[in-house]
Order: structure tokens, then C-alpha cells, then sequence
């Protein structure tokens, strides 16, 4: 898919319109050379990144954000674009040569719950249908796979810090190098039949390791163990002390029944902690599954599968055999934190009811112990025993929740260990660094082309600081200079577009980066040749006076932006 156009409109008012040509597309400022006062800064060029990234289904708060400050919004054009009911319209291409070839049109608006627009070929989505329309765009069937739409496309997309300098890191600061892995094994086309699950027990596991953290927050399972030997050891001691009171047969029976009353109340207390805390553990990673995936309204679906299959050959799948999938990948996802709520739920409902019951026995029971003769004595020796008898039923109760805790991350990490070692085999092993080098032939082609050095790519299984085996991939210079970052991402992008068309494998064909008035105007110039020989699109922001003099040209030019005339043109549209 290419970029065809970008439509920003107020109602029935069209306020901009960009339409985009194969080859190099440059957004640019339009300020004159001999205004020394006016500077192509801020009139919207990266905005045009953004809104182009909106409607891909990218946050809109970029459009309205500060980049220098992701918490400082700009007030006026978030006022703007929700007071004038600005709608983003973006059209892709499947072909620009071709005025027949297939086309999609995608727009949205920044507005709130009922007043949101987001469509895609005239069809109103929820936000989990728009992310699986446009999924399907690109790669029909993933999705609800990983890695999601969002990640697949990231190297297309750079104009934020992280992606515009880094060359494989183009997603947010906190993803995690599993995600990466991830993502490249399936940009680099080596199939994982397990990649899904791996990435469940990953987070199985770490929803353990944090139950696990809470339970040893003040000591270890070892620690509590050796405690609770010790504790069977005074238990012991005092329980001969008591015996040795010369009390009524009757008196020795009711404090033998009190104190296992206030040991029952003991555990049991500790076992409904210990099941509201799992109980709280298990809700919040329910939620946190639920909020990303919105309930599909299968209606909706129907009809984009009828649109699909209408325009489409060679569909095998029903749309019945399509919503069994969708609902057994979705019960899947949420089973597993969830099949023990209910009989949670029961659990501590009966134990609550049985706590009830005990604390009115042992009050009863406590009355009638304090009628009795010489409790003043004993009941010194009951307390410290009861205390002891407390802390004994806390320490099995959280020895056993540890025990289980560790089963569970034995187990997970056998099955990860299993799913390991088929990605970490010989034969898999050799599949990924055969695409990698089909990947650097190209790479290292286009990296000569622009700087007369070679880029390559590597890919080196490491093992991360939990234990847990990865593929790391990284870019280098096989000339082993300090090379050029900017050069090299743009090397690899162009490089990726290439591998990925001679493997078949469904990629964007339109590449947006901002700032290239980092880039020496050579390289420009010689990405504006390349770019139209490969059919590729590029699409940059730059500053007009960092123009190479080849380039300053209007068939190069996408957009001309300037202080009187931005790209949202707010100060028109508020005057009209």
C-alpha cells in the first residue's frame, strides 16, 4: 500500500488537502530566503507525520503534544480540533500508477466516546474492529496474533525520538526484548508456531513472580520454614507448662477447646488473606487482558467479511469457522486468569461464614473460661501460646501459597523451556540467520549505494537476566566505523521494503521520517534517485534551506507549509 492523500476538513470544508506522488515526498516550509525574521519551525510539518500516523491508528495526542515535552499539550489545537470537528481522511493505494487498483479510505476525528468518527471504507468500527481492519489490510488472519498491527508497521512511522534514532528500536521505551524478538522473527519471515504461547507463559510467569515478591516481602520461603521449625519448638515447650496447672478436668477441657478455636481463627484468617490477595492479583490481570481487547461486534464483522469476500478470491474460511476462532483465542486469553474466580469466590465466602462461626464460639467459650478459678495465671501462658499458634498457621499458610507459587513457575518454565528449545535448535537457528543474510544482501547493497559502507544486520541468541533465552538482533558497520545512525535506518528501512517483496511477506510500501535536515544533502539527493528506482515512497519533513539546490523542486514537494499558512490553518478557520 502507498499513500495516495491526506484530507483535513471541517463539516463540508475542506481545510488542506495533500496528495502524495511516487518516490520522494517532502514536507517543507515555504519561508522566503531573504526573510531573515521567519523560520520553518513549527508550521506543522512533523503534524503531518502525526495525523498521517492517527489515522493508522496511532494516539492522536501526538498531534496536539508538545515533542519536546510529551506532558505540555498545545491547548489551542486540542481546542481546535475538537471544537471544529476536525476529521482526518487518509487514502491508501495499492498501485499509484494504476487509477483502478484497489484503495482505502480511513478517517477519524479526535472527539470523544459517541462523538468519535472512525471508519474505514465508509464503515463505522469500534477502536478493536478499526485495529483488526486495518490488520488485515496488511496481513489477513493476525490478527489478535503477535506482534500487533501497531509494532509491524513502526519502522514505517518515524518521527518520534526514539524511532528517528534508533535503528530496531522503534517501539516505546518499556517494551520488552521478548516483544522485540518477536517482532523481528516475524518481519524476517521465520515462521514460530509457538510464539503466541511463549508469549503467554511470559506473562503467566511474571504474574506469579509478582505474587511470589509479595509473599516473601519481609522473608524468603527458606526463612519462613526455619521460622515455623522453631515456632513447633516453643509451641511444644509451653503446651508442657500448661499441663502442668492443676485445674478441674472441665476447666483443661474448655481451654483445650478455646485455644484450638483461636488457632482455627488464625489459620482461617490467614488463608482468606492470602485468597483475597491471589483474588486481587487474578482481577487485575483480567483487566489489564480486557483493556485491550473490546468485545467484536459481530455484525460489523459479517459485513466487512461479505465486503472481503465479494472483492476477494480464493477466501477459504467461513465466517463461522472465522468467529469460532476470534472466541476461542479470546477465551483463551482471559481463561487462564480467570478459571479460578468462582471458586475462589466460594472459597472465601465459606470461610468468611466459618471465621463468623468460630469468633462466636470462642467468645462464648471465653466467658465461661473467665468464671473459672486461677485463669489469671493461665491465661498469661494461653497468650503467648496463642500467639504462638497464630504465627504458626500464618507461616504454613504462606509456605504452602510459596509452595504452589513455585510449582506453577516450574511448570510454566518447562513448557517455555520446551517451546525453547525448538526456537533455539539447530534447524531453526539456521533458518533465522538464512533470512538475516537474505535481509544484509540487500542491506549492505543500499548502504554501499548511499555511503560506500556496508550495514549488516546480526542476530545472536543471549540469555537475559532472568534465565530466559532470546534472539537479539542489532545492526552494525561491517567496515567497524562509527557509521552514520541516520544513514543506517534509512539503509535498513529501504533494505526491509526490498527483502520483504522478494519473500512475500506483506509490508507498507511508504516510508515517513522527519528532521532528514540531518542528512547531508548528497544522501538526500541519492535517496530521491533510489527511492524511484525501487518504488518505494518516501515521505520527509526538512527545512527549505537545507534543500540540496537538485531537490528544490515542486515534483519533489508534497506540501509547502510557512508561518502564515500551517498545516491545521487554524487562524483561518477561527476567523471565518
Amino acid at each position: 500500500m502507498f499513500l495516495k492523500s491526506l484530507t483535513i476538513s471541517s463539516g463540508y470544508k475542506v481545510i488542506r488537502e495533500i496528495v502524495f506522488h511516487e518516490g520522494l515526498n517532502l514536507i517543507v516550509d515555504d519561508t522566503p530566503a531573504d526573510d531573515t525574521k521567519q523560520t520553518g519551525n513549527n508550521v506543522g510539518k512533523t503534524t503531518v507525520l502525526a495525523l498521517i500516523d492517527f489515522c493508522l491508528g496511532g494516539s492522536g495526542k501526538y498531534v496536539y503534544t508538545d515533542p519536546e515535552n510529551k506532558k505540555e499539550e498545545h491547548r489551542l489545537v486540542k481546542k481546535y480540533l475538537n471544537d471544529h470537528r476536525i476529521l482526518v481522511s487518509l487514502v491508501l493505494k495499492a498501485d499509484l500508477s494504476l487509477d483502478d487498483s484497489e484503495e482505502v479510505l480511513i478517517e477519524r476525528n479526535f472527539l470523544p466516546r459517541k462523538d468519535v468518527i472512525r471508519r474505514i471504507n465508509g464503515k463505522d468500527l469500534t477502536e478493536s474492529d478499526f485495529e483488526r481492519t486495518l490488520t488485515d489490510i496488511l496481513s489477513p488472519g493476525h490478527f489478535g496474533k503477535k506482534p500487533s498491527f501497531r509494532q509491524i508497521i513502526s519502522h514505517n512511522i518515524r518521527y518520534k525520538d526514539l524511532s528517528i534514532n534508533n535503528t530496531l528500536k522503534t517501539l516505546d521505551g518499556f517494551t520488552r526484548d521478548d516483544e522485540y524478538e518477536t517482532l523481528y522473527l516475524f518481519l524476517f519471515g521465520c515462521d514460530v508456531d509457538h510464539g503466541d504461547r511463549k508469549q503467554e507463559l511470559l506473562t503467566k510467569i511474571r504474574l506469579e513472580q509478582s505474587f511470589k515478591d509479595r509473599l516473601e516481602k519481609e522473608e524468603t520461603r527458606s526463612a519462613y520454614e526455619t521460622a515455623l521449625a522453631l515456632l513447633d519448638g516453643e509451641i511444644e515447650r509451653l503446651s508442657k507448662k500448661k499441663s502442668r496447672f492443676n485445674l478441674n478436668e472441665r476447666l483443661e477441657a474448655d481451654l483445650s477447646a478455646l485455644n484450638e478455636l483461636k488457632y482455627e481463627i488464625s489459620v482461617v484468617s490467614s488463608a482468606i488473606t492470602k485468597l483475597e490477595i491471589r483474588r486481587k492479583l487474578i482481577v487485575e490481570a483480567s483487566d489489564d487482558l480486557n483493556a485491550r481487547v473490546a468485545k467484536v461486534d459481530h455484525g460489523q464483522l459479517r459485513l466487512i467479511y461479505q465486503q472481503a469476500r465479494q472483492g476477494m478470491e480464493g477466501i477459504q474460511k467461513t465466517f463461522e469457522e472465522l468467529c469460532v476462532f476470534h472466541d476461542r483465542m479470546l477465551r483463551e486469553k482471559v481463561a487462564y486468569v480467570t478459571k479460578e474466580l468462582p471458586k475462589l469466590e466460594e472459597t472465601i465466602r465459606e470461610r468468611s461464614e466459618s471465621l463468623k462461626l468460630l469468633i462466636r464460639q470462642q467468645s462464648a467459650l471465653t466467658e465461661k473460661i473467665n468464671h473459672s478459678d486461677s485463669f489469671e495465671a493461665l491465661e498469661k501462658l494461653m497468650a503467648e501460646l496463642n500467639e504462638k499458634y497464630r504465627k504458626k498457621g500464618e507461616y504454613e499458610k504462606t509456605i504452602a501459597q510459596l509452595r504452589e507459587v513455585d510449582g506453577n513457575l516450574a511448570t510454566y518454565n518447562r513448557e517455555l523451556t520446551t517451546i525453547d528449545d525448538q526456537l533455539f535448535s539447530d534447524e531453526f537457528g539456521d533458518v533465522v540467520r538464512g533470512q538475516v543474510g537474505k535481509f544484509n544482501t540487500f542491506f549492505s547493497e543500499i548502504s554501499s549505494t548511499l555511503y560506500g559502507e556496508q550495514y549488516a544486520l546480526k542476530v545472536d541468541p543471549v540469555v537475559n537476566k532472568k534465565g530466559q533465552r532470546l534472539y537479539k538482533f542489532s545492526a552494525f558497520n561491517t567496515n567497524f566505523s562509527s557509521g552514520k545512525k541516520q544513514g543506517e535506518i534509512f539503509c535498513f528501512d529501504i533494505a526491509y521494503t526490498l527483502f520483504a517483496d522478494q519473500e512475500g511477506i506483506p509490508c507498507l510500501h511508504f516510508l515517513l521520517n522527519d528532521k532528514k535536515e540531518l542528512m547531508h544533502g548528497n544522501q538526500l539527493l541519492n535517496i530521491a534517485n533510489l527511492v524511484q528506482e525501487k518504488g518505494i515512497q518516501f515521505v520527509a519533513s526538512i527545512l527549505h534551506d537545507k534543500l540540496p539546490p537538485e531537490l528544490d523542486d515542486e515534483k519533489y514537494f508534497a506540501v509547502k507549509l510557512s508561518q502564515a499558512d500551517k498545516v491545521l490553518r487554524i487562524e483561518s478557520v477561527q476567523g471565518t
